[in-house]
């Protein structure tokens, strides 16, 4: 055995490349034509045997052995037995497959050596799909079904649920045809089970975000009680999720913790959620020890803020301060997992160094961070004003334990926050003077601080209308942050409120410009540009802040209201309509838009709008004159009746609605009743001329003989009001005279004191006239809403007043001799 292995010398040791130029005979097939052996075998069955290794347990081909002398040694068997291809006795074994590679008989006849078949010309054409096949049917229905689940949820994360829907549903019922056919054509265990969970599973998830519960949940049981599906059991979750909507809380729970048990614990953030959607399902039914029982395990576990801020909620609800302040500090601790502002701050002047921190200061990633610490101190700033109140014996005390702790954390920058929010605090208890000094604390700190403080001292010394602190500390605020908008927009209020619009205009631009967001600073300019007349740039800031703020009230108030002043009034109805969607029960709007509507001629819309502004406020005089003038318009005077009355009884001291009342009696043709009521207006007020004279036409009108009784008061209340008239008259020309001619006539005093006494003996223009022999007649009085002339008339009124001055110079001509 040991002559077919050569050593290698030592001498060719450092040769690596020795021995791939020698030459092995037995690749030599050249002379294979001239081997005897060779084409004995060849002619004869022995070449053409199968192997004979049934008996044999296993042999290897036999693999050359490379030797430094670069000759390669075959190696036989464990069993003796030559290997496949090797030497023997000089002569070479032929291969012993049922064919040999390449070699026929034809071969030995003189053919060409083609191994790879070239002679034979080109391979025939492919053949052409059978579309009819059924394999090919199946094939081209699973696509089909593929794509319509495809377009399902494309649908759904386009929120066109109801596409999505339709595509779910259609994808079901082909995958059920799909399903028919594998099973008549094929074996069942072909099924493609893959894709009948995936349709299953969409149109559940479809049902459910449709909000068809009840179909997602028999879709979800038909996947869970199918056994073929390992990670059916998984969907528990979902069906949980969705008696939670249902407030089915029981329900929940027990699908969530049949979940929890079919998830292994190698899926821990799975099961860590899932134990989370358990607490907050206990909170639901008021059941807060178990739920602080969910979330100390996950707190114990995998600490993250949602749960440490579920935990404080617990313990709040349950009352431990202890256990209160232990959980604040678990939620202080957890960490953000974020790279902080350090890291996007150049230190060099390395060009590539500063365009990759350009590049990467505002990229996704960087947003994620954002919200991240945000939503941490969004939290963290929620339970301490939650517990803050309850953890101490006062609410102060608290805050100073939570802005402590807060100190000591990595959330040092929240305590200035917390500060401020403890000054809050005090605002809504009403202790301004504990607000104020809170405050004034920050003005020796960083100027961020400082700046914020000084921004609500402004806020509150405006509210209390001291315009000269709310300006220092509005300049204070200003210089300490030149870019706070909260600051420039209180700078800008405080000008405002001292009648410099231009000003404060200029404010509230830089305010835009440090933040394009400002929707107060944007409101403010629009106000301010109406009171510089600069209606259409008002309108334009309005029209911005309406794309900002869709429902804002004021703001499509204000819109309105520029329309109405720029005599726009179908743009300006078109706004308080919008208006209305939103503050459908303001009687002041409602009576707005019947005030337009009146002025177009559209007395039917209008009337709507009053009636509706009635409803909501059954006091307002103007909405309650138009609808009795409506009703007297339209001949419906008994209508009228009740909203006069109504006003008579809001404004008692004014004999107008009484008068009106009794003309709609008359009107209506019901004399008794209206000559009843001008008897009782001139009991209240006894020198009114114009139910004097009601009183007589109808006494004449019925053959009364109080008319003599009337006729005399009429004329002694007229003779009264003439005398008042010349001493007016007379006053007004002895002061025009007096300037003229000065004090230097002393021959006229003795006059001019007797005119004087004659004056005073009379009333003044103003004074309510007292007769002193009856205490009682009292007839003038001052209108609490000003003179008449003063108040805007509506048209409705003007014709009242028209109808009563007609009835008055008719009622002249019948006074007796």
């Amino acid at each position: 055995m040991m002559q077919n292995v050569h050593l290698a010398p030592e001498a060719d040791e450092d040769d690596l490349y020795s021995g791939y130029n020698d030459y092995n005979p037995t690749f030599d097939t050249e002379d294979l034509e001239n081997d005897v052996a060779f084409q004995q075998a060849a002619r004869t069955s022995y070449g053409r045997r199968p192997p004979g290794t049934a008996r044999i347990p296993g042999t290897s081909a036999s693999r050359p052995l490379g030797t430094g002398f670069g000759s390669k040694a075959t190696l036989t068997s464990s069993m003796g037995r030559p290997m496949t291809g090797a030497m023997q006795d000089g002569v070479s074994r032929p291969m012993t497959a049922v064919h040999a590679a390449g070699y026929t008989k034809a071969a030995m006849r003189g053919s060409s050596f083609d191994p790879l078949g070239q002679a034979r010309g080109p391979a025939p054409p492919l053949e052409m799909k059978n579309s009819d096949s059924s394999e090919e049917k199946i094939r081209q229905l699973e696509k089909k079904v593929n794509e319509l689940v495809e377009e399902s949820c494309i649908a759904n994360s386009c929120g066109d649920l109801k596409l999505a829907l339709e595509k779910a549903k259609e994808a079901g019922r082909k995958e059920r045809v799909l399903v028919r056919q594998r099973e008549q054509t094929a074996a069942p265990e072909n099924i493609n089970l893959d894709l009948t969970y995936s349709v299953l599973f969409n149109l559940a998830s479809q049902y459910a975000a449709n909000e068809m519960y009840v179909e997602a949940l028999n879709t979800y049981q038909v996947i869970v009680k199918n056994k073929m599906f390992s990670n059916g059991g998984r969907l528990k979750v979902n069906m949980g999720n969705i008696y939670l909507k249902q407030r089915n809380y029981s329900k929940a729970i027990k699908f969530y913790r049949m979940a929890l048990d079919q998830i292994s614990s190698v899926h821990k953030e799975t099961r860590i959620k899932i134990m989370q959607n358990i607490g907050v399902a206990f909170i639901k039914t008021g059941q807060y020890v178990d739920a602080s029982s969910s979330f100390e395990h996950i707190m114990s576990i995998s600490p993250n803020l949602k749960a440490g801020f579920n935990l404080i909620l617990c313990y709040f609800a349950i009352g431990n301060a202890e256990l209160m302040k232990k959980a604040f500090q678990k939620l202080i601790a957890i960490p953000l997992e974020v790279d902080y502002d350090d890291k996007y701050v150049s230190t060099n002047d390395d060009p590539h160094t500063n365009l990759l921190i350009e590049a990467i200061k505002n990229d996704s990633l960087r947003q994620i961070e954002r919200e991240r610490k945000s939503m941490a101190e969004e939290y963290i700033m929620t339970a301490a004003k939650l517990i803050a109140p309850v953890i101490e014996t006062s609410f102060a005390v608290g805050y100073d334990w939570c802005v402590e702790v807060v100190k000591a954390s990595h959330y040092v920058e929240l305590a200035n926050d917390l500060e401020i929010n403890k000054a809050t605090t005090y605002l809504r208890q009403q202790d301004f003077n504990q607000a104020l000094e809170t405050l004034k604390m920050f003005e020796k700190k960083d100027s961020r601080v400082k700046s914020a403080a000084a921004t609500n001292l402004s806020f509150l010394y405006y509210l209390e209308n001291e315009l000269a602190q709310a300006t220092n500390y509005a300049d204070l605020a200003v210089n300490s942050d030149r870019y706070n908008p909260a600051a420039l927009t209180n700078k800008g209020n405080t000008v405002f409120a001292n009648g410099d619009y231009e000003k404060a205009a200029e404010f509230y631009k830089e305010a835009l410009r440090n933040d394009s967001s400002c929707t107060e600073a944007l409101y403010n300019l629009g106000v301010a540009y109406k009171k510089l007349n600069r209606i259409d740039e008002a309108l334009d800031c309005f029209l911005k802040l309406h794309a900002i703020l869709r429902n804002s009230a004021q703001v499509l108030h204000q819109i309105a209201n520029i329309y109405e002043v720029m005599e726009d009034p179908s743009q300006a109805i078109g706004w308080f309509l919008q208006l209305i969607s939103v503050v459908p029960s303001d009687p002041h709007l409602l009576s707005k838009l019947g005030r337009l509507y009146d002025n177009e001629g559209d007395k039917s819309q209008a009337f709507h709008y009053y009636y509706e502004s009635y409803r909501y406020l059954p006091s307002n005089i103007e909405v309650i004159e138009w609808l009795g003038a409506y009703y007297i318009d339209t001949q419906f005077c008994e209508k009228a009746i009740e909203y006069f009355e109504r006003a008579a009884l809001i404004l008692p001291t004014q004999v107008k609605w009484q008068l009106m009342v009794a003309g709609c009696y008359r009107r209506s043709g019901n004399y008794q009743k209206a000559l009843e009521k001008y008897k009782v207006i001139h009991r209240k007020f006894p020198e009114n001329v114009e139910c004097l004279r009601f009183l007589v036409r109808l006494c004449t009108d019925m053959g009364l003989k109080e008319v003599q009784e009337y006729g005399t008061k009429l004329k002694k209340v007229e003779k009264l009001q003439e005398l008042r008239e010349q001493r007016i008259k007379s006053g007004r020309d002895g002061s025009a005279r007096s300037r003229r001619e000065g004090s230097a006539a002393d021959s006229g005093s003795t006059k001019g004191e007797r005119l004087s006494a004659k004056l005073k003996a009379l009333p003044g223009t103003n004074e309510p006239y007292e007769s002193s022999s009856n205490k009682e007649i009292d007839a003038s009085y001052v209108d609490p809403l000003g003179p008449q002339a003063e108040r805007p008339k509506t048209a409705a009124r003007k014709r009242i007043e028209e109808d009563d001055f007609a009835d008055e110079e008719l009622g002249e001509d019948l006074l007796p001799e």
